[in-house]
């Protein structure tokens, strides 16, 4: 089945992209949702007729993509956690962590955005990569610290 992609899909293409995709994936999942439309004479001539205004739609969500990763890449985030001997931490940082300590500083991302291949498990300085659009990423630094002990 050709469709033409009214979104940019991972693995698949870009906005206005005419691809062949399986019947069931095009007619399940990619129609239904918006993110493309049969490749039809009629659906073809009524893209070229929008093309350019998704054109404009996706240069104005890259150009903010832009703006949020000169952000992000000019923030360290602090975060502490308990840790042990050798400096271990007892749970892990995940990307939920870091997700939360982003949203305090004021910037919201997803935290499935953030690419962090396996959990941080000790204190230190890291470089965690944050892809905020398809072509667009920016690196944020994160220091893990040892929580004060607190009495009880």
């Amino acid at each position: 089945m050709k469709i033409i992609l009214k979104e940019d899909v991972k693995n698949l293409g870009t906005i206005g992209s005419v691809v062949n995709v399986a019947n069931g994936y095009g007619r399940n999942y990619l129609i239904p949702r918006n993110l493309a439309a049969e490749a039809n004479p009629k659906n073809i001539k009524q893209f070229e007729h929008e093309k350019s205004a998704i054109l404009a739609k996706s240069r104005k969500i890259i150009r903010s993509a832009e703006d949020l990763a000169k952000q992000v890449s000019g923030i360290t985030l602090s975060i502490e956690a308990q840790s042990g001997e050798e400096d271990k931490l007892f749970g892990s940082v995940t990307s939920m962590d870091i997700a939360k300590a982003l949203s305090k500083q004021g910037i919201n991302i997803d935290k499935r955005k953030i690419n962090l291949e396996e959990p941080i498990k000790r204190l230190g300085t890291y470089s965690i990569a944050v892809k905020l659009h398809q072509n667009v990423s920016a690196n944020v630094t994160v220091e893990v610290k040892k929580a004060e002990a607190t009495e009880a």
